[in-house]
C-alpha cells in the first residue's frame, strides 16, 4: 500500500497526507492552515503566496526533495512577468503536491496576521546614546591653507564641541563636499561614539540645522518571533513597534532543529542566515513606514537573541552548540557595521551593537533581561523567567546571579498542540470551566467580551473563532485540573468520570471539546491528551531548570518570581502556579515584566554606560548547563505531575484547593497508560 505525501505546515506546525496532485492551497484548507486566497484559486490575487522548504528535517520526520511540489508553470511564471515573485515562492494553487513537503505560510499570506505579542514597556531611560547630532560651522577652504573638507569639519567639531578627532567612510566622504556648499558650510552631523572606542565615526551628515530627528532600532531577535522598537534617539521615546514572525521557524520550530538542519544539510546554515536578514529588513522597512519617517535616520541598532540565532544572524554555522561542550565562536559584544551583515533597510552607514552572550545556551536575551531586571541588585531572592521556545532563568539578589535555559520546545507558542495556532485574531487566549457545570467560556484575540456575553458572536464575527493559543492552552489545562476533569498525573476522566458529555471519547484516551462550529464550516478546537502531554513536557522543563538554579543557591523557596515575555503579560499567575510552570510562591510576588529582553536592548540602544555595564555584568552571573547535569532529569519527572509530584506548593493551598480524582482506574474513566496497566495485572 503506498502512502500518500506528508504536508507540513509552518508556523502553524499542521500536518497531513494528501494525494499526490493535491494543491497546495486545498491542502491548507483541509488542515485550516491560514492561508490567504481571494480569486478561487485563478493565480490573479498572489495572495496565497508559499515557500517550500527542502532538505532534511529530522524534527519532522521528512526528508523533502527538490521534486517534492510539481514543476513551475505557465501561471506562476505569468504571474512572476507582470508582477514579480520573492525568490523561492510558489503559488500554493498552482503548485501541487508530489512527495513529502514542509511549506512556510509567509505573514503577508496570511489571513490572520500573527500578533506578535511584546509590546515596549514604559521604563525610565537615562539618555546617553552613543549617536548623537552635532551642528557645527566649518571654515571655508582657502588656497593658502591647504586643508581638506574633511579635515576642517574635524577641526570645526575639535573647537565647538571639544572633540577630539573623527572618522568616516568612503560612502560618507563622496557626499560631503556637497552637503557643506549646500548648507554654506553649516552642517549637522550624527557621531556614533562607541563605549570602547576613542574615535567617534561620522555616521551621517545634513546641511544646515537638522531637525527631522535621529533613531534607533531596538531589536528582540526570539526564535519564534522577531519584535522592534523604532526609539528616538533624543529622548528615548519608543516611536512605534513591529513584529513579524522568525521565517526560520521552516527550518525548525525549536533552536536544536535548526541547529540539527544546519548539520544535516549542507549551506543550511546560510540559508538560515540569509532569511533572518530579510525578515529583519522587511521589518525595518515596515516599521520606518509606520512612523512616516525616512529609513535612513535609522543610524543604530541594538540587537538581542539566544545563541543560535546569535551565531545564524552573523553567518556562523552553529553546530558547535549542537554539542558538548557548547561552545560559542564568540561570547563577547559586537559592534558591526549593518551593511556587514546585509541589513541595508537603513542608513547604509548605521551601526548594529549586540550585546553579551553568557554562555553556550544563554544568550544576549538572558544578559538583555538581567540589564533590564537587575537581579544583582535585589534584596530578596527573585527568580526570573523569560518564557518562550528556550526558556531563560535567572535566580539571583545581591550575593549572586545564577542563570541557566531549558529547552521547554513550542507547546508554549501554540505549535504541537491539536488546535493549537500562533497569536492572531479569533485565537483563544483566555479560558474559565465552571468546577460545577463543567462548561468552558473563553475570550479570543481581538476582542474584550467572554464567550458568554450576548454581544460576543458579533464582536468576534469578522475574525471568528480559530483556535487556540499558548496563552490559552496554559489556562485550558490549569482550568481543567481545576474543574476536576484531569488529574494530577495528566490524564483526562472520560463522560461517565466527570458528568459531563463535554469528555469526548478518541481511542483510549479522552478529550475536552471547547468549541464545535463545524456545522458552519468552522473548526473544531479541544484540548486532547496529546496536548495535556505536551504542555506537560514544556512545563516540567521549565520547572526543572529553575530547580536546579534552586539547588545550586542552596534553596528550596523564592522570595518572589517574575514572568517576562509575551507570556508574562497573557496569563494568570493562579493558572501558572496550578500548571506548575513555576515553583510556589505569594501570588502578589508573582509579576509581570513584559517583554524585558526588549526593554534591555532600549536601555542599550539609549545608554551607552549600560552597554559596559552589561558586558561587566555578564562576566559575573554563573552558568548550570542543565543539558549535563544528572539531577535534571529527576527534577523534570518530578515536575510532570500538575502542579508537582512531591513539592507541597503551600503557597497555592492557601488560594485553592485542587480536586483530586484519579482517573488511571479500572473504572473506564482513565486514559492510555491505565488500560495497559489493567492488562499487565490481568
Amino acid at each position: 500500500m503506498t502512502t500518500d505525501p506528508l504536508v507540513v505546515f509552518t508556523p502553524s506546525g499542521k500536518r497531513g497526507r494528501f494525494p499526490v496532485g493535491t494543491p497546495v492551497l486545498t491542502a491548507a484548507r483541509q488542515l485550516g492552515v491560514d492561508l490567504d486566497s481571494v480569486c478561487g484559486g485563478r493565480g490573479i490575487c498572489s495572495k496565497c503566496q508559499i515557500t517550500p522548504s527542502y532538505g532534511e528535517f529530522s524534527k519532522h520526520g521528512v526528508t523533502v526533495a527538490p521534486d517534492a511540489l510539481s514543476e513551475w508553470n505557465a501561471v506562476e511564471q505569468r504571474y512572476d512577468d507582470k508582477r514579480g515573485l520573492k525568490e523561492g515562492r510558489r503559488l500554493g494553487c498552482q503548485a501541487t503536491v508530489q512527495r513529502d513537503v514542509v511549506i512556510d505560510v509567509p505573514p503577508e499570506s496570511q489571513v490572520h496576521r500573527q500578533v506578535v505579542r511584546k509590546a515596549a514597556a514604559v521604563r525610565a531611560i537615562e539618555m546617553d546614546p552613543a549617536t548623537r547630532l552635532y551642528m557645527v560651522q566649518v571654515d571655508e577652504p582657502d588656497m593658502h591653507i591647504p586643508t581638506g573638507d574633511f579635515e576642517r569639519l574635524e577641526r570645526a567639531l575639535r573647537e565647538q564641541w571639544e572633540i577630539p578627532g573623527i572618522r568616516a567612510d568612503l560612502s560618507l566622504l563622496s557626499k560631503l563636499q556637497p552637503v557643506l556648499r549646500k548648507g554654506k558650510w553649516q552642517v549637522t552631523v550624527a557621531l556614533n561614539k562607541a563605549h570602547d572606542d576613542d574615535v567617534p565615526r561620522v555616521l551621517e551628515i545634513w546641511p544646515g540645522l537638522h531637525e527631522a530627528g535621529l533613531y534607533g532600532l531596538a531589536i528582540d531577535l526570539g526564535s519564534t518571533t522577531i519584535a522592534a522598537h523604532l526609539t528616538d534617539l533624543h529622548n528615548g521615546e519608543v516611536i512605534a513597534s513591529s513584529g513579524i514572525m522568525n521565517p526560520q521557524i521552516r527550518f525548525g520550530e525549536d533552536l536544536m532543529s535548526r541547529v540539527s538542519y544546519s548539520m544535516m544539510n549542507p549551506g543550511g546554515d546560510k540559508e538560515m542566515t540569509r532569511a533572518v536578514r530579510e525578515a529583519i529588513n522587511t521589518l525595518a522597512e515596515e516599521i520606518a513606514k509606520d512612523a512616516g519617517i525616512a529609513p535612513e535616520l535609522i543610524v543604530e541598532t541594538v540587537i538581542v537573541c539566544n545563541p543560535v540565532m546569535h551565531h545564524l544572524l552573523l553567518g556562523i554555522d552553529p553546530v558547535e552548540l549542537g554539542q558538548a561542550p557548547f561552545a560559542l565562536a564568540t561570547s563577547d559584544s559586537i559592534s558591526i557595521d549593518a551593511a556587514e551583515m546585509d541589513i541595508t533597510a537603513i542608513n547604509t552607514r548605521a551601526r548594529i551593537y549586540i550585546l553579551p552572550c553568557i554562555a553556550g545556551h544563554v544568550g544576549a536575551d538572558s544578559a538583555a533581561v538581567a540589564l533590564s531586571e537587575q537581579p544583582g541588585k535585589s534584596d530578596d531572592l527573585v527568580l526570573i523567567i523569560d518564557v518562550g521556545t528556550n526558556a531563560e532563568i535567572l535566580l539571583g539578589d545581591k550575593q549572586g546571579v545564577l542563570a541557566c535555559s531549558s529547552p521547554t520546545g513550542p507547546a508554549f507558542e501554540g505549535a504541537q498542540i491539536s488546535s493549537g495556532q500562533r497569536a492572531a485574531p479569533g485565537a483563544i487566549e483566555a479560558i474559565r470551566i465552571d468546577p460545577v457545570t463543567k462548561e468552558p467560556r473563553f475570550r479570543v484575540i481581538g476582542s474584550d467580551l467572554w464567550s458568554d456575553d450576548p454581544a460576543f458572536a458579533e464582536a468576534v464575527g469578522a475574525s471568528g473563532i480559530t483556535g487556540i493559543c499558548g496563552s490559552g492552552i496554559i489556562e485550558a489545562v490549569a482550568e481543567l485540573r481545576m474543574a476536576g476533569l484531569l488529574d494530577e498525573n495528566g490524564l483526562m476522566g472520560s463522560a461517565e468520570a466527570t458528568g459531563t458529555p463535554r469528555m469526548v471519547a478518541e481511542g483510549r484516551t479522552h478529550s475536552y471539546l471547547i468549541h464545535d462550529s463545524t456545522d458552519e464550516g468552522g473548526p473544531r478546537i479541544t484540548v486532547t491528551q496529546g496536548d495535556i502531554r505536551a504542555i506537560q513536557l514544556a512545563k516540567s522543563a521549565l520547572y526543572a531548570g529553575a530547580q536546579l538554579l534552586m539547588d545550586a543557591r542552596g534553596v528550596d523557596k523564592v522570595d518572589r518570581v517574575v514572568l517576562a515575555g509575551a507570556f508574562g503579560a497573557h496569563i494568570s499567575n493562579l493558572h501558572a502556579m496550578v500548571l506548575g510552570m513555576i515553583p510556589d510562591a505569594p501570588l502578589d510576588k508573582v509579576t509581570s515584566a513584559g517583554n524585558a529582553a526588549g526593554t534591555g536592548a532600549r536601555i542599550a540602544l539609549c545608554n551607552i554606560g549600560a552597554r559596559a555595564e552589561i558586558e561587566r555584568m555578564v562576566r559575573q552571573i554563573n552558568k548550570v548547563e542543565t543539558a549535563i547535569e544528572p539531577k535534571f532529569q529527576e527534577h523534570f519527572v518530578a515536575a510532570n505531575a500538575i502542579p508537582h509530584k512531591t513539592a507541597p506548593f503551600p503557597e497555592l493551598a492557601k488560594i485553592t484547593s485542587l480536586p483530586s480524582p484519579n482517573f488511571n482506574t479500572g473504572s473506564g474513566g482513565g486514559g492510555e497508560d491505565g488500560g495497559r496497566r489493567r492488562r499487565r495485572r490481568g
